[in-house]
């Protein structure tokens, strides 16, 4: 039985005039075989992995890049020790490929090293928001020599998508400042300086913007006590993440910012709601106004500050609770939530 199978096969091979005595004909036909082999192995694994994890896009995407570096690092070996057994051992194959290599690509060297420090250390992932060498973007796949970012900003003056890819070196990771907007918390603190002149009653407008950004700012504080619990890779210690709002003087009026927590993503949609809110509010308040770059003239004899009445001068002390004071500003609903009750 044996003995004819060889014989078929051998007469199967004549038709093609290769001849297994010649060892590179010998080795040619093994290496296709191996590939043959592979190629079907790599398709098996995939069709399983896609139909048992359809439903879960992250771990579909890590499955199918192992099986994808598997197959072709397997193929590497066994295909390198074909060709190259008279050399000896595999460590032997090994150093000579990697001082090869050293020597001629030393870019790629560099570039597989970073994959390597991504894998483990894991500086990113796929689906983070980070900024590197200048770019921001979200990491939508990471090879063995380059990872992909879907481009944020730019182009378009907001932190969102503007539908390009960017291709970046693995190697960058090394020479390079990275910035990741998803480590550590799921939230990023944003600012919104709002600035109004200096005859407007500022105390008013700062309660105002307590109310507007307590009201519409996202509550993180259970996000954040899960993410502590859960145990954190890095020490961050935020004693408190609720909104606020700073006080401070620039030279064409008074500064309030508004100081909150927000997802990354969700960040143009929560200055808008905020901004509407602040708007609609202080239309309602002759005495707010917004502070712009203007030109004017001013008589400091007519209109600065007039000495009181010694006899009815008294002692002004701030009230903290002037803060908390009647304003005339409705909680109002944010964009998304008003879409959703229509």
């Amino acid at each position: 039985m044996i003995e004819d199978m060889n014989r078929a096969i051998t007469n199967f091979l004549a038709n093609f005039n290769i001849d297994l005595t010649n060892p590179i004909q010998r080795n040619l036909l093994v290496t296709i075989l191996i590939l043959i082999v592979l190629g079907v192995l790599r398709w098996l694994a995939t069709r399983l992995i896609d139909r048992r994890y359809a439903n879960s896009p992250r771990t579909l995407y890590n499955l199918r890049k192992t099986v994808e570096y598997a197959s072709v690092v397997l193929g590497i070996l066994l295909v390198g020790r074909v060709w190259l057994e008279g050399i000896g051992t595999l460590v032997t194959y090994l150093g000579l490929l990697s001082a090869g290599i050293a020597i001629a690509l030393q870019d790629l060297i560099v570039a597989l090293a970073g994959w390597l420090f991504i894998v483990w250390r894991r500086p990113f992932v796929v689906g983070d928001r980070i900024e590197i060498d200048g770019q921001l973007g979200d990491v939508i796949d990471i090879r063995v020599f380059s990872f992909s970012m879907l481009e944020i900003g730019r182009r378009i003056n907001a932190e969102q998508s503007t539908g390009r890819i960017i291709h970046v070196p693995n190697g960058k990771i090394f020479s390079e400042v990275l910035n990741n907007m998803h480590q550590g918390f799921p939230f990023i603190w944003n600012e919104i300086p709002v600035m109004v002149t200096f005859e407007s009653d500022w105390e008013k407008a700062k309660a105002i913007l307590v109310n507007i950004v307590n009201d519409l700012a996202p509550d993180v504080a259970d996000a954040v006590r899960r993410a502590r619990r859960s145990g954190q890779r890095f020490v961050i210690s935020y004693s408190n993440v609720s909104p606020t709002v700073y006080t401070s003087v620039a030279d064409s009026g008074v500064v309030l910012t508004m100081r909150y927590m927000v997802d990354p993503r969700k960040r143009r949609g929560s200055e808008q709601d905020i901004w509407e809110a602040i708007l609609r509010a202080f239309k309602h308040h002759w005495d707010i106004d917004f502070a712009y770059p203007t030109q004017r003239e001013y008589l400091h004899f007519e209109e600065g500050k007039k000495p009181p009445d010694p006899q009815e001068a008294t002692t002004v002390v701030a009230e903290r609770k002037k803060l908390q004071r009647e304003t005339g500003y409705l909680p109002t609903t944010p964009r998304e939530s008003r879409e959703q009750k229509e």
